[in-house]
């Protein structure tokens, strides 16, 4: 038996919802490294995220502020646990968190802490409202699109754009809209939650499809696995997907990443039109939260992502299996008041 390389990983998007984070798959994929012995530190924002209390998974869980309080706080909360816990690696697993730890990443080096995260630039220029000049720079299909700040600007989208098209939020959330009023209700739900600004998108019909995919920041694909989602939420979150033989898009995944010398993980949000060609909707610049779908189909990205980190030797899986399927489920935690009166008060469980 080889000894396994001992490790303490923080992770956050604990919250597994029908909008789920994607922290608990990806600790179960870690968890079930040969090679890895893993004590996890959770980092929650919210008292009732259900991984706080999924104690098979999450060794201890301490609460961290909201990256919108700013990246000092976020430190200030982070030397408070590695003083505790000396935490090596850390994955943080929401789109808007990762501006705050990409600025701090050489802060948490000093500290002992090591991320594997794309480059601010990166993070930049693959935004939904810059997504236009992307494909541009890197040859891609990408839909039209045009960011817009208030709601006078909606009176002229008509010039440009043809209905339907997709409104979306800087960070999350997209819906559907028919006509100028759909566009104005739409847009003041979510820069209400998100903030501005909105992004107005050309609407491309097809099948929506998606890669789940690593970079190494050389150019380098580590890891890639296509599904097509079989099963959507009305948040438009897959509840169940499965995995496609499909070299194109692994051929555009492998493009995209040596263009741009990917470093984390990313989830591509692509549409197959009946011509067979891809748009590119969406880059997230994360390891998605239907991640264990791969992880089932033979390729343990998280894993792989923690062994990048720690300068452990990876090998770029090859294959993986096509015609696996996963179904998520809700299951019902009992949990005591104690447990969660402790989270609250104390911040720490």
């Amino acid at each position: 038996m080889h000894s396994k390389r001992k490790l303490v990983l923080a992770v956050t998007g604990l919250n597994n919802t029908d909008n789920p984070g994607p922290g608990i798959p990806v600790i179960r994929a870690i968890k079930e490294s040969p090679d890895l012995d893993v004590r996890v530190i959770g980092l929650a924002y919210e008292t009732l995220e259900p991984g706080i209390y999924l104690r098979d998974l999450v060794d201890k869980v301490y609460l961290i502020p909201y990256p919108s309080e700013g990246s000092e706080a976020v430190l200030d909360r982070l030397t408070y646990i590695q003083g505790r816990e000396h935490i090596e690696a850390l994955i943080p697993n929401f789109d808007a968190e990762l501006y705050a730890f990409i600025k701090s990443e050489e802060k948490l080096r000093d500290m002992g802490i090591r991320t594997f995260l794309p480059s601010l630039e990166q993070l930049e220029e693959r935004h939904k409202n810059n997504l236009p000049e992307f494909g541009k720079k890197y040859r891609l299909l990408v839909p039209d699109s045009q960011a817009i700040y208030s709601e006078n600007e909606i009176r002229k989208l008509p010039e440009d754009f043809e209905f339907p098209v997709m409104v979306k939020g800087k960070f999350y959330d997209a819906y559907i809209a028919y006509n100028e009023e759909q566009i104005v209700s739409h847009f003041n739900k979510i820069s209400a939650k998100w903030g501005l600004p909105v992004i107005i998108q050309e609407f491309i019909r097809g099948t929506e499809v998606n890669v789940v995919a690593l970079g190494d920041g050389k150019g380098n694909t580590i890891g890639a696995v296509p599904m097509r989602k079989q099963y959507i939420t009305d948040k438009g979150k897959a509840w169940g997907g499965i995995t496609l033989d499909n070299p194109d898009m692994l051929e555009l995944t492998h493009k995209i990443i040596r263009r741009t010398k990917w470093r984390g993980g990313m989830e591509l949000e692509l549409i197959r039109t009946e011509e067979n060609q891809y748009y590119i909707l969406e880059i997230n610049p994360r390891i998605p939260a239907w991640v264990y779908l791969a992880v089932g189909a033979g390729q343990n990205l998280p894993e792989a992502m923690v062994k990048l980190m720690l300068g452990m030797e990876v090998k770029p899986f090859t294959s993986y299996d096509i015609g696996k399927i996963f179904v998520r489920y809700s299951y019902d935690m009992i949990i005591d008041m104690k447990d969660f009166e402790k989270i609250s008060t104390q911040g720490e469980i």
